[in-house]
């Protein structure tokens, strides 16, 4: 399985939620290992995150360090997550551009060249310190986008409390098959209180084509199928408005989703 390579198969940013879907920062961007069924990640919870923690404690702080050795395509993917965003602002219902949150922010590159294009301040979430001091640096080597850092959090999702009603949009890449799927709902639940009224939760994720969980022994993670993710959210009371495949990636890797979330509204009681 390889992810599409074909321009003239990209979908528009614009399209609404896909009906052929297949039943997603930090981590790697890694060709498709072999399925591993039946995987009990609860069962080991403890050495799942120590693990993890570990490895990227090994990795360098750099943009080949946060890809897995793809450095080179940050470019391809920050320009389609460009006019995704964009996408998203333009919408009949935008967010306010005042304070994004970066979730599993890495050394900084989605905050400094996605983020901060469009929201005045933007908070990062990451759990690797020597990481988060990095995006600290890294985050503050322009003038202008100095000006947008916010707080940068050096804690683990599983951990993280946003302060409710606080972002516009809420982003995370490539960093929630570091979590169980237990603490994945109540992550999701925690960045729904985060979000502001008109707030949007995006995620993109690496996923699985035959709706099978595969684990990475490597860095100690999962990746699931795309309906696993739609599942939780909408236990944890969102709404997904907004399904895009990432298009123009190297083949050999698994397919990237892009899903725009609400908080589901509450029903007025008359």
């Amino acid at each position: 399985m390889s992810a599409e390579n074909d321009a003239s198969n990209e979908e528009s940013p614009s399209e609404k939620k896909t009906e052929d879907v297949t039943n997603p920062g930090t981590i790697r961007l890694i060709p498709e290992t072999k399925n591993l069924e039946n995987i009990k990640i609860s069962d080991e919870e403890s050495s799942f995150y120590t693990d993890a923690k570990d490895y990227w404690s090994n990795i360098p702080a750099t943009l080949d360090g946060m890809l897995g050795g793809f450095g080179y395509i940050s470019s391809l993917d920050l320009n389609f997550s460009e006019r995704y965003i964009r996408d998203i602002l333009k919408s009949a219902d935008p967010p306010q551009r005042l304070r994004a949150l970066d979730c599993g922010a890495g050394i900084g590159r989605i905050s400094k060249n996605l983020l901060m294009k469009h929201f005045e301040t933007v908070d990062l979430v990451e759990q690797d310190q020597k990481f988060s001091e990095e995006a600290k640096v890294y985050c503050s080597s322009s003038d202008d986008s100095a000006k947008r850092l916010g707080t940068v959090y050096n804690v683990g999702l599983q951990k993280f409390t946003p302060e409710p009603n606080t972002y516009d949009l809420i982003w995370s890449q490539w960093v929630l098959g570091h979590l169980t799927d237990e603490d994945l709902l109540e992550f999701f639940k925690r960045i729904k209180v985060g979000l502001k009224e008109t707030g949007a939760f995006v995620i993109k994720e690496n996923v699985t084509k035959h709706g099978t969980v595969e684990k990475d022994e490597d860095d100690s993670s999962i990746t699931r199928p795309l309906k696993t993710y739609e599942t939780i959210l909408k236990n944890a009371g969102f709404k997904v408005t907004q399904i895009v495949r990432q298009t123009n990636l190297p083949q050999g890797l698994f397919p990237v989703y892009l899903m725009t979330c609400r908080p589901k509204k509450k029903k007025a009681i008359n």
